[in-house]
């Protein structure tokens, strides 16, 4: 019998019985779902296994690596720098990052950045692995790197290059590190057991990544697995250039790096709040995160078809993807629903109508690339259950 940790209330209970069901899987090691609508949490339940040899139960203060869904907390840092007046979204990054200039992306935008329109998707020249760490080598190979189509023309996601995108911006617009500055103005104040770059004292409770075994995803999926054969190719390119982003992500060096779109590392209860804030309009309690017209600007449709990297038609805000014309990319609630899946199956989100905050986490990584389905049945449950009940 899977024992399932934490608060749920009864009016969800089938939404806790999914994610127990799901806990039965014999793959399935850890997981961990919050809800919230409006100002109440409804569910924050955990369950598992959060090490190598099962033999660490899931806590309630785990921490798992939740890859790309790190990406919007650094739009919403960069989103403060122009409500801050130091930055405009129509303003070529060149000016803050004069180096950035090189190899005709002088004119590149910080709204650009943001909404995957940069071209900058991908470093052409093979990187070594260990330049993942290294903020110079990745900032100077970024700055050199020749756009992959006219920037502006077309969109195309940057599962890596986004965060040094932002992050390069960001630091010199704030003079702090990114993962320093998330702390002081996201995760201290909306009280998010939340890190990019884990301290030491925290390792400890990082959960054990591992994949499901056996498993090759849905047909897109695939097709996009097998573009990543092509090692000059774009795919091949933006997943895995340094190599060592499809090998660390278990080890020290990646936990406490700042790597702003893929290595935050933190639970379902905080992705949960932030999306809470965000549903809100960036208001929640006495914190406010954004202006209310930055949020709504950060939600409305800046990239939409083909997605140069993806190969699938995707949909992009500001730092955030939207709601998905497919099945493959939905959050599982209504049409304005936005935020961003992670890598193996972490999922964060704000509904804005129905005011839902969701975080669900896990360390039994799926080889899905965009919503995963284990996500996808809770928060359709999540979404029934409101309709039926609240």
């Amino acid at each position: 019998m899977t024992q399932i940790q934490g608060y749920f209330d009864p009016r969800f209970e089938t939404v806790r019985e999914l994610f127990a069901q799901q806990q039965r899987d014999p793959q399935a090691r850890g997981a961990a779902l919050c809800v919230t609508v409006g100002d109440t949490t409804v569910l924050d339940i955990w369950a598992g296994v959060m090490d190598k040899d099962n033999s660490r139960v899931w806590e309630q203060d785990t921490l798992v690596n939740v890859f790309s869904c790190t990406k919007p907390l650094g739009a919403v840092a960069l989103l403060q720098q122009v409500e801050a007046g130091r930055i405009t979204l129509d303003q070529p990054v060149a000016d803050i990052w004069p180096e950035f200039a090189q190899a005709g992306k002088q004119q590149v935008t910080l709204r650009q950045l943001l909404s995957h329109r940069s071209g900058v998707s991908a470093i052409s020249e093979p990187m070594a692995p260990e330049q993942l760490f290294d903020w110079q080598a990745m900032t100077a190979a970024i700055a050199a790197q020749e756009p992959w189509w006219e920037p502006g023309s077309r969109h195309g996601y940057a599962p890596l290059t986004y965060a040094w995108l932002l992050g390069e911006p960001l630091r010199r617009l704030s003079g702090q590190m990114p993962g320093d500055y998330l702390r002081e103005r996201l995760f201290l104040p909306l009280g998010m057991d939340f890190h990019v770059g884990v301290p030491d004292a925290d390792l400890p409770r990082i959960a054990h990544l591992s994949r499901l075994r056996n498993q090759s995803g849905d047909e897109y999926a695939r097709a996009l697995f097998a573009a990543m054969g092509n090692a000059a190719g774009l795919q091949w390119k933006a997943f895995a250039n340094p190599s060592s982003l499809q090998t660390s992500t278990n080890k020290r060096e990646w936990q406490q790096a700042q790597i702003l779109a893929a290595n935050g590392t933190g639970n379902a209860r905080s992705l949960a709040r932030f999306w809470q804030a965000l549903a809100h309009d960036g208001q929640l309690g006495d914190v406010r995160l954004l202006d209310s017209e930055l949020v709504r600007l950060m939600r409305r449709e800046h990239s939409a078809g083909d997605d140069l990297t993806l190969l699938c038609p995707t949909r992009f805000g500001l730092g955030v993807m939207l709601e998905q014309d497919w099945q493959g990319g939905s959050f599982g609630m209504g049409a304005n629903a936005f935020g961003h899946p992670g890598a193996g199956g972490s999922l964060g989100f704000a509904d804005p109508d129905a005011k839902v905050g969701f975080g669900y986490v896990t360390n039994t990584m799926g080889p899905y690339v965009l919503t995963d389905p284990r996500a996808g049945e809770l928060s359709r449950e999540v979404y029934r259950c409101l309709r039926e009940f609240c």
